[in-house]
């Protein structure tokens, strides 16, 4: 099982409604490096889902339900989508500060990578991260 980062601008697409939609396939990723790590998601991966600009948090957990396929959004083959499942909240959102301020992360794509909108993380990360939320699977 592989651990995964998913970010969104909450004004596009929101945790919020992202669990009212109980499901959906994570589509407009246009850059490769991304569009690989799609593409290296199985079916029951955990996902933490982060709002990126103006909120910068971990917002809460979702599971990949579907491996990836042709992106409906788009004629171009190269790119692909994955279906998630919302599964819970984390009980306190994680910020980027708080990522950056704990030395056990300083590794995650999230600080090195940070403009990459889906990203891989270490299981050891992922638990770290949950840990700091206050959540259990």
């Amino acid at each position: 099982m592989n651990h995964w980062l998913v970010k969104q601008e909450p004004s596009k697409y929101s945790w919020e409604e992202f669990c009212k939609d109980k499901e959906t396939y994570w589509e407009g990723v246009r850059n490769y490096q991304a569009r690989n790590n799609l593409q290296a998601m199985k079916k029951g991966d955990w996902v933490f889902f982060y709002h990126s600009v103006s909120e910068k948090s971990i917002r809460g957990i979702a599971k990949v339900v579907r491996e990836a396929y042709p992106d409906p959004t788009t004629q171009d083959e190269r790119w692909v989508v994955v279906d998630l499942k919302c599964v819970k909240p984390l009980k306190t959102p994680i910020t980027l500060d708080d990522v950056k301020a704990n030395p056990k992360l300083k590794d995650v794509a999230l600080v090195k990578q940070s403009r990459l909108s889906v990203m891989p993380l270490r299981k050891a990360e992922f638990e770290i991260i949950l840990k700091m939320s206050g959540t259990s699977l």
